[in-house]
Protein backbone atom coordinates (compact mmCIF):
# COMPACT_ATOMS: atom_id res chain seq x y z
CA UNK A 1 0.00 0.00 0.00
CA UNK A 2 1.88 3.23 -1.14
CA UNK A 3 2.25 5.73 1.72
CA UNK A 4 1.17 9.36 0.93
CA UNK A 5 3.66 11.78 2.13
CA UNK A 6 2.75 14.00 4.79
CA UNK A 7 3.67 18.02 3.62
CA UNK A 8 2.01 21.92 3.94
CA UNK A 9 0.77 21.68 0.62
CA UNK A 10 -1.63 18.33 0.71
CA UNK A 11 -2.40 19.64 4.55
CA UNK A 12 -4.13 23.19 2.84
CA UNK A 13 -5.64 21.27 0.25
CA UNK A 14 -7.86 19.24 3.09
CA UNK A 15 -7.88 22.54 5.09
CA UNK A 16 -9.93 24.16 2.50
CA UNK A 17 -11.82 21.40 1.59
CA UNK A 18 -12.54 21.31 4.63
CA UNK A 19 -13.66 24.65 4.95
CA UNK A 20 -16.09 24.89 1.30
CA UNK A 21 -17.66 21.66 2.92
CA UNK A 22 -18.84 23.55 6.10
CA UNK A 23 -19.67 26.50 4.51
CA UNK A 24 -21.61 24.63 2.17
CA UNK A 25 -23.51 22.63 5.09
CA UNK A 26 -23.87 26.27 6.90
CA UNK A 27 -25.77 28.03 4.22
CA UNK A 28 -27.85 24.60 3.64
CA UNK A 29 -29.03 24.99 6.79
CA UNK A 30 -30.27 28.51 6.77
CA UNK A 31 -31.62 27.70 3.53
CA UNK A 32 -33.79 24.69 5.49
CA UNK A 33 -34.27 27.25 8.50
CA UNK A 34 -35.51 30.07 5.91
CA UNK A 35 -38.25 27.39 4.63
CA UNK A 36 -39.27 26.24 8.07
CA UNK A 37 -40.11 30.03 8.89
CA UNK A 38 -42.44 30.23 5.65
CA UNK A 39 -43.93 26.71 6.89
CA UNK A 40 -44.65 28.47 10.03
CA UNK A 41 -46.13 31.33 8.77
CA UNK A 42 -48.38 29.38 6.54
CA UNK A 43 -49.37 27.16 9.81
CA UNK A 44 -50.23 29.93 11.83
CA UNK A 45 -52.53 31.64 9.29
CA UNK A 46 -54.52 27.73 8.91
CA UNK A 47 -54.68 28.32 13.06
CA UNK A 48 -57.69 30.36 14.66
CA UNK A 49 -56.77 33.16 17.14
CA UNK A 50 -56.14 32.06 20.65
CA UNK A 51 -53.39 30.76 22.78
CA UNK A 52 -52.22 27.58 19.95
CA UNK A 53 -51.61 29.98 17.45
CA UNK A 54 -49.49 32.74 19.49
CA UNK A 55 -47.17 29.49 20.22
CA UNK A 56 -46.39 28.97 17.23
CA UNK A 57 -45.63 32.48 16.73
CA UNK A 58 -43.16 31.77 19.70
CA UNK A 59 -41.75 29.00 18.10
CA UNK A 60 -41.28 31.16 14.32
CA UNK A 61 -39.56 33.43 16.75
CA UNK A 62 -37.40 31.49 17.57
CA UNK A 63 -36.59 29.98 14.25
CA UNK A 64 -35.83 33.25 13.25
CA UNK A 65 -33.50 33.55 16.30
CA UNK A 66 -31.50 30.45 15.23
CA UNK A 67 -31.65 31.69 11.37
CA UNK A 68 -29.54 34.76 12.68
CA UNK A 69 -26.99 32.68 14.83
CA UNK A 70 -26.18 30.25 12.08
CA UNK A 71 -25.36 33.48 10.00
CA UNK A 72 -23.45 34.79 12.67
CA UNK A 73 -21.34 31.38 12.97
CA UNK A 74 -21.11 31.37 8.90
CA UNK A 75 -19.85 35.04 8.86
CA UNK A 76 -17.40 34.64 11.55
CA UNK A 77 -15.62 31.57 9.88
CA UNK A 78 -16.26 32.38 6.34
CA UNK A 79 -13.07 32.08 4.69
CA UNK A 80 -10.38 30.42 7.30
CA UNK A 81 -10.12 27.02 8.25
CA UNK A 82 -12.05 24.85 11.26
CA UNK A 83 -10.85 22.96 13.87
CA UNK A 84 -12.32 19.62 14.91
CA UNK A 85 -14.83 20.94 17.71
CA UNK A 86 -16.20 23.59 14.71
CA UNK A 87 -16.54 20.71 12.18
CA UNK A 88 -18.72 19.20 15.07
CA UNK A 89 -20.65 22.41 15.47
CA UNK A 90 -21.43 22.82 12.28
CA UNK A 91 -22.77 19.36 11.58
CA UNK A 92 -24.85 19.82 14.49
CA UNK A 93 -26.48 23.34 12.95
CA UNK A 94 -27.08 21.30 9.99
CA UNK A 95 -28.81 18.64 11.03
CA UNK A 96 -30.60 20.55 13.37
CA UNK A 97 -32.22 22.64 10.71
CA UNK A 98 -32.65 19.71 9.15
CA UNK A 99 -35.34 18.49 12.11
CA UNK A 100 -36.94 21.81 12.39
CA UNK A 101 -37.92 21.63 9.42
CA UNK A 102 -39.13 18.45 9.04
CA UNK A 103 -41.04 19.11 12.61
CA UNK A 104 -42.69 22.16 10.78
CA UNK A 105 -43.46 20.12 7.93
CA UNK A 106 -45.32 17.64 9.46
CA UNK A 107 -46.86 20.24 11.92
CA UNK A 108 -48.26 21.83 8.96
CA UNK A 109 -49.58 18.60 7.02
CA UNK A 110 -51.00 17.71 10.45
CA UNK A 111 -52.70 20.77 10.66
CA UNK A 112 -54.41 19.96 7.51
CA UNK A 113 -55.18 16.85 7.96
CA UNK A 114 -57.35 17.94 10.87
CA UNK A 115 -58.93 20.85 8.81
CA UNK A 116 -60.02 18.62 6.15
CA UNK A 117 -61.47 15.85 8.75
CA UNK A 118 -63.04 18.94 10.62
CA UNK A 119 -64.65 20.19 7.16
CA UNK A 120 -65.90 16.71 6.18
CA UNK A 121 -67.67 16.05 10.11
CA UNK A 122 -69.01 19.98 9.29
CA UNK A 123 -70.61 18.81 6.11
CA UNK A 124 -72.11 16.41 7.62
CA UNK A 125 -74.03 17.39 10.29
CA UNK A 126 -74.83 20.75 8.82
CA UNK A 127 -77.62 21.65 6.03
CA UNK A 128 -76.04 22.45 3.04
CA UNK A 129 -79.02 25.36 2.23
CA UNK A 130 -79.13 26.78 5.56
CA UNK A 131 -76.22 26.35 7.12
CA UNK A 132 -77.61 24.81 10.75
CA UNK A 133 -77.55 21.68 11.84
CA UNK A 134 -79.17 19.00 10.05
CA UNK A 135 -81.67 16.04 11.09
CA UNK A 136 -78.91 13.60 11.80
CA UNK A 137 -77.05 15.77 14.09
CA UNK A 138 -80.69 16.64 15.95
CA UNK A 139 -81.08 12.97 16.34
CA UNK A 140 -77.68 12.36 18.01
CA UNK A 141 -78.26 15.30 20.22
CA UNK A 142 -81.86 14.87 21.25
CA UNK A 143 -80.71 11.60 22.50
CA UNK A 144 -77.59 13.40 24.58
CA UNK A 145 -79.20 15.80 26.14
CA UNK A 146 -82.39 13.65 27.06
CA UNK A 147 -79.82 11.24 28.69
CA UNK A 148 -78.44 14.11 30.46
CA UNK A 149 -81.97 15.36 31.80
CA UNK A 150 -82.55 11.55 33.22
CA UNK A 151 -79.35 11.79 34.96
CA UNK A 152 -79.15 15.35 36.51
CA UNK A 153 -82.89 15.83 36.92
CA UNK A 154 -82.01 18.75 34.13
CA UNK A 155 -85.71 20.92 32.61
CA UNK A 156 -84.92 20.39 29.00
CA UNK A 157 -87.68 21.60 26.70
CA UNK A 158 -88.44 21.33 22.60
CA UNK A 159 -89.75 23.24 20.06
CA UNK A 160 -90.99 22.48 16.75
CA UNK A 161 -91.52 24.70 13.78
CA UNK A 162 -93.25 25.37 10.59
CA UNK A 163 -93.43 27.83 8.14
CA UNK A 164 -97.50 28.50 7.69
CA UNK A 165 -98.76 28.09 3.57
CA UNK A 166 -95.08 27.32 2.38
CA UNK A 167 -96.31 25.00 -0.26
CA UNK A 168 -98.15 28.26 -1.21
CA UNK A 169 -94.88 30.28 -1.43
CA UNK A 170 -93.08 27.85 -3.92
CA UNK A 171 -96.23 27.83 -5.85
CA UNK A 172 -96.50 31.28 -6.70
CA UNK A 173 -93.33 32.31 -5.85
CA UNK A 174 -91.20 30.20 -7.36
CA UNK A 175 -88.93 27.64 -5.26
CA UNK A 176 -85.63 30.00 -5.44
CA UNK A 177 -88.00 32.50 -3.36
CA UNK A 178 -88.79 29.64 -1.29
CA UNK A 179 -85.22 28.81 -0.48
CA UNK A 180 -85.28 32.55 0.64
CA UNK A 181 -87.91 32.51 2.81
CA UNK A 182 -86.29 29.44 4.48
CA UNK A 183 -82.93 31.56 4.87
CA UNK A 184 -85.10 34.00 6.12
CA UNK A 185 -86.61 32.42 8.46
CA UNK A 186 -82.94 30.59 9.64
CA UNK A 187 -81.76 33.95 9.92
CA UNK A 188 -84.14 34.90 12.51
CA UNK A 189 -84.25 31.84 14.50
CA UNK A 190 -80.30 32.33 14.81
CA UNK A 191 -80.68 36.29 15.75
CA UNK A 192 -83.31 35.22 18.41
CA UNK A 193 -82.26 32.52 20.00
CA UNK A 194 -80.01 32.14 22.21
CA UNK A 195 -76.32 31.18 22.02
CA UNK A 196 -77.06 27.98 23.95
CA UNK A 197 -80.37 26.73 21.62
CA UNK A 198 -79.77 24.12 19.07
CA UNK A 199 -81.03 24.80 16.01
CA UNK A 200 -82.04 22.44 13.39
CA UNK A 201 -83.90 21.87 10.18
CA UNK A 202 -86.19 19.04 10.59
CA UNK A 203 -86.81 18.41 6.97
CA UNK A 204 -88.87 20.43 4.63
CA UNK A 205 -90.40 23.83 5.84
CA UNK A 206 -90.26 22.45 9.71
CA UNK A 207 -87.71 23.05 12.33
CA UNK A 208 -86.89 22.20 15.90
CA UNK A 209 -85.05 23.72 18.52
CA UNK A 210 -83.61 22.45 21.86
CA UNK A 211 -83.61 23.78 24.53
CA UNK A 212 -81.65 22.78 27.45
CA UNK A 213 -81.62 23.78 30.89
CA UNK A 214 -84.80 25.56 30.00
CA UNK A 215 -88.82 25.15 31.72
CA UNK A 216 -91.70 25.07 28.97
CA UNK A 217 -92.84 28.11 30.46
CA UNK A 218 -89.94 29.80 29.63
CA UNK A 219 -89.67 27.70 26.59
CA UNK A 220 -93.41 29.39 25.83
CA UNK A 221 -92.01 32.80 26.50
CA UNK A 222 -89.48 32.47 23.76
CA UNK A 223 -91.47 30.54 21.30
CA UNK A 224 -94.10 33.76 21.37
CA UNK A 225 -91.11 36.28 21.14
CA UNK A 226 -90.18 34.59 18.03
CA UNK A 227 -93.43 33.59 16.36
CA UNK A 228 -94.06 37.82 17.20
CA UNK A 229 -90.43 38.65 15.24
CA UNK A 230 -91.45 36.23 11.46
CA UNK A 231 -94.65 37.84 11.56
CA UNK A 232 -93.28 41.44 12.04
CA UNK A 233 -90.21 41.04 9.82
CA UNK A 234 -90.91 41.31 5.80
CA UNK A 235 -88.47 39.80 3.69
CA UNK A 236 -86.60 42.08 2.33
CA UNK A 237 -86.77 41.03 -1.81
CA UNK A 238 -90.45 40.65 -1.43
CA UNK A 239 -91.54 42.43 1.02
CA UNK A 240 -95.38 42.01 0.14
CA UNK A 241 -94.89 37.87 0.97
CA UNK A 242 -95.90 38.11 4.46
CA UNK A 243 -94.82 35.07 6.70
CA UNK A 244 -95.61 33.52 9.75
CA UNK A 245 -94.82 30.09 11.75
CA UNK A 246 -97.03 27.70 14.13
CA UNK A 247 -94.79 26.31 16.99
CA UNK A 248 -95.32 23.53 18.88
CA UNK A 249 -93.66 23.18 22.32
CA UNK A 250 -93.27 20.54 24.80
CA UNK A 251 -91.16 19.65 28.02
CA UNK A 252 -89.18 16.23 29.13
CA UNK A 253 -91.17 14.60 31.06
CA UNK A 254 -88.53 12.48 33.41
CA UNK A 255 -90.55 9.39 34.02
CA UNK A 256 -90.05 6.78 31.27
CA UNK A 257 -90.06 9.92 28.37
CA UNK A 258 -87.32 9.55 25.50
CA UNK A 259 -86.29 11.23 22.55
CA UNK A 260 -88.43 10.30 19.85
CA UNK A 261 -91.60 10.83 22.10
CA UNK A 262 -90.44 14.57 22.71
CA UNK A 263 -90.22 15.28 19.01
CA UNK A 264 -93.58 13.31 18.69
CA UNK A 265 -95.43 15.70 21.46
CA UNK A 266 -94.16 18.59 19.84
CA UNK A 267 -94.99 17.32 16.52
CA UNK A 268 -98.51 16.52 17.55
CA UNK A 269 -98.73 20.43 19.59
CA UNK A 270 -97.55 22.15 15.84
CA UNK A 271 -99.62 20.61 13.77
CA UNK A 272 -102.80 21.33 16.50
CA UNK A 273 -101.27 24.99 16.04
CA UNK A 274 -102.06 25.13 12.52
CA UNK A 275 -105.29 23.07 12.57
CA UNK A 276 -106.39 25.79 15.03
CA UNK A 277 -106.04 28.99 12.51
CA UNK A 278 -102.07 29.08 12.14
CA UNK A 279 -99.51 31.94 13.35
CA UNK A 280 -99.21 30.75 16.80
CA UNK A 281 -97.80 29.07 19.82
CA UNK A 282 -99.66 25.72 21.18
CA UNK A 283 -98.03 23.40 24.33
CA UNK A 284 -98.52 19.93 23.82
CA UNK A 285 -100.14 20.29 27.81
CA UNK A 286 -103.02 22.38 25.96
CA UNK A 287 -103.05 20.58 22.95
CA UNK A 288 -103.74 17.21 24.83
CA UNK A 289 -106.33 19.26 27.18
CA UNK A 290 -108.10 20.05 24.21
CA UNK A 291 -108.22 16.61 22.65
CA UNK A 292 -109.84 15.03 26.04
CA UNK A 293 -113.37 14.22 25.42
CA UNK A 294 -115.65 16.78 26.58
CA UNK A 295 -113.56 19.54 26.55
CA UNK A 296 -115.23 21.26 23.71
CA UNK A 297 -118.33 22.56 24.26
Amino acid sequence: MPIIPFSIENCLIGNFFMSDLMAVLLVTALFLLAISITVVRKLTKELPHGVTRRRWYFLGGLILLFFFGYLGFFVLKYGTFYIGSEILVTAILFFGSVFVLLVCLLAYRTTQELKRIYVLEVETITDPLLGIFNRRYLDRRIEEEVLRAKRHKLELSLLMIDIDNFKLVNDTWGHQNGDLVLKHLTQMLVDTLRNTDIIARFGGEEFVVLLPHTPELDALKLAEKLRIVVAQTPLHRIPELGMTISIGSTCFLHDNDNAYSLLERADKAMYFAKREGRNRVVSYSDCELADKPGSHP
